[in-house]
């Protein structure tokens, strides 16, 4: 296969239709699918695309030398067809699938390799979540499930760790933010889990699909600040605008947008109370016509919509598995 070969096979791969990769299945990490790859390919060329359809890669081998500290959650799968043989190998893991581009050797020579490995995550229980119009009053067929987490997250872990399990997130923590600049900036606290997430995962998407809004960000992410002033600038201006009955922060109690969709959603944390982790979270669509309301964290928030098929504009009705895109340093060289 030449590079655009090479790449469709990929996309196929790792692409869902409905709950299955159109491809055929893609072993659990045991049995990875090697693609046939042309000598010719430059694989840190078909990296640089790799990067820009799945965000940051992570560097498992360079030189000849492979990163100890790999595990099976980590990329190993890519590689152990290999043994000693491997030169180089970036990763990606996107849609419950790894990723891997690279060089092996292989007769005397070093050749291209590119292949896509599967890993699996625990299917999370289902929990209940209420659609409600603006009034308050409850949309029907929605708030129906039974609740299955009465407990919260296993004793000794958070629902941010429950966000970094079901995406099989690896990656440290990213550069500290000033929180409290941040914060004096806006005129109030937030909530602590959402600042751990920004710190966890910078800028990217959650299944392609959330995306929070970071304050200081690299080039390409919204800036939480800017983006909530900017909006309550507009609101003032007309009137208060599509959100009423709601009003927008600055305003006592207003809405705090903290994330964000490319189909229009937005997602927004009532500042009602002195306690921002006690903030309930408001979800509405590009009409603001209903609201959907969840009164927790916002970590928890995240990993509901990314595991309950029920709740509100969840991905698990599309999706079985679960990945966050990272976006920072897009044109950094893949593992550099």
């Amino acid at each position: 296969m030449d590079e655009q070969e090479l790449l469709a096979a990929v996309h196929a791969l790792v692409t869902h239709d409905g709950r299955d990769a159109v491809c055929g299945p893609v072993g659990d990490g045991a049995d990875p699918a090697r693609l046939p790859t042309d000598e010719s390919v430059d694989f840190r060329a078909l990296s640089r695309v790799l990067s820009s359809w799945y965000g940051q890669a992570r560097n498992l081998a360079m030189g000849g030398y492979v990163d100890p500290t790999v595990t099976s959650r980590t990329g190993a799968p890519l590689l152990a067809p290999f043994g000693d043989r491997v030169v180089e190998m970036r990763a990606w893991n996107h849609a419950g699938r790894w990723i891997g581009c690279g060089a092996v050797r292989t007769d005397g020579a070093v050749r291209p390799v590119v292949l896509v490995a599967g890993w699996s995550v625990p299917r999370q229980p289902d929990a209940e979540a209420v659609s409600r119009r603006p009034d308050g009053r409850a949309v029907p067929g929605t708030g129906r499930g039974k609740e299955k987490w009465s407990s919260g997250p296993a004793e000794g872990t958070t629902w941010v760790d429950r966000v970094v399990a079901v995406t099989g997130w690896t990656r440290e923590r990213g550069a500290a933010v000033d929180w409290a600049a941040v914060e004096s900036r806006l005129g109030t606290a937030l909530p602590g889990d959402y600042k751990e997430l920004v710190e966890r995962f910078g800028h990217g998407d959650f299944d392609d699909y959330l995306g929070l809004l970071i304050a200081d960000g690299p080039p390409g992410s919204l800036d939480l600040v800017e983006f909530n002033e900017f909006w309550a600038r507009a609101a003032a201006e007309n009137g208060g605008g599509s959100w009423r009955p709601y009003r927008l922060h600055p305003a006592p109690g207003g809405l705090l947008q903290w994330a964000s969709t490319e189909q229009q959603s937005s997602f927004y944390w009532l500042t009602e109370g002195t306690d921002p982790d006690r903030w309930p979270i408001l979800v509405t669509g590009d009409d603001y016509a209903e609201w959907d309301r969840f009164d927790g964290s916002t970590a928890e928030f995240v990993h509901r919509l990314l595991t309950d098929p029920r709740f509100p504009r969840s991905t698990a009705r599309h999706f079985d598995r679960h990945w966050f895109t990272s976006y920072e340093n897009p044109d950094e060289e893949p593992g550099g």
